[in-house]
């Protein structure tokens, strides 16, 4: 099985986290789920460089990566991942979504509201312990 590492930033502006919401996905499982913004991390690349790099091109933002928080490892039914989350703040609320077809900045309270890719399960819960 196919086993990727990819990056998220939970990003805060304010009191507030960015959660996105992907479109539709060759895997049903991933369709129209919320997620922590990031991508697959490239060779020679740091976890930091990726995530910059997937930030600048998915939301053209520029953030500051803040601390490491959480990896999770987690199978989908077609593939397995190694996801690196980060604390990031943005540094302008200015951005454009470029891969997802929504946004909301919830309060870390409000983040089981919505319909969560299953990887990200884990960070959400440890956000709102």
């Amino acid at each position: 099985m196919k086993h990727i590492e990819v990056v998220a930033g939970v990003i805060y502006q304010e009191d507030k986290i960015l959660c996105v919401r992907r479109g539709k996905h060759k895997f049903d499982y991933l369709s129209l789920k919320f997620e922590f913004p990031g991508g697959k991390i490239e060779d020679g690349e740091t976890k930091e460089d990726a995530l910059l790099r997937e930030i600048k091109e998915e939301l053209e933002m520029n953030i500051e990566i803040q601390k490491e928080f959480l990896t999770v490892f987690y199978e989908y039914p077609d593939f397995k991942i190694t996801m690196y989350s980060f604390i990031c703040i943005c540094k302008s609320d200015d951005f454009i979504l470029k891969e997802h077809v929504e946004f909301k900045w919830l309060l870390n309270t409000e983040l089981s509201s919505l319909d969560w890719a299953d990887a990200d399960i884990p960070i959400v819960k440890k956000l709102r312990a």
